[in-house]
């Protein structure tokens, strides 16, 4: 076997070992087993540094559009978003992973905070409810 071909092959095993670690970082749930689970929390939304960088479900990420990011929930789940405080309340869809701050249980597209709260706050107490 020549130095060549015995590279290759460790490199092989080495690029499908790491593919396979990737794909089992977070559980596989449907979300129509989830419709209902409610979470309270602080929301808060992406800056627009973000904006059109890849996403972790591999979209990439629009200020613009009704998305979120949550640490578990499936990608494609979709939300409803209520302020506690106003009672005002958005649907959005999960397709990144966070936030990673302690109290905080979404992340909002700039758009979707908007709908339901003043973006100069930063931060809103809301209720998640999974809908789909």
């Amino acid at each position: 076997m020549t130095y060549l071909h015995s590279l290759f092959k460790s490199a092989a095993a080495i690029w499908a070992a790491l593919f396979m670690v990737g794909c089992t970082t977070i559980p596989a749930q449907s979300p129509a087993n989830l419709v209902g689970k409610k979470e309270s929390g602080l929301a808060s939304y992406y800056a627009m540094k973000y904006q059109f960088r890849t996403t972790a479900s591999g979209e990439r990420f629009n200020q613009m559009a009704s998305t979120g990011a949550h640490r578990t929930l499936p990608f494609g789940t979709r939300v409803k978003v209520t302020n506690i405080k106003n009672k005002q309340s958005v649907i959005v869809k999960i397709n990144d992973r966070g936030p990673f701050i302690k109290g905080r249980v979404i992340d909002l597209s700039r758009s979707a905070f908007s709908k339901i709260g003043d973006t100069d706050s930063g931060l809103i107490s809301v209720t998640i409810e999974v809908v789909e």
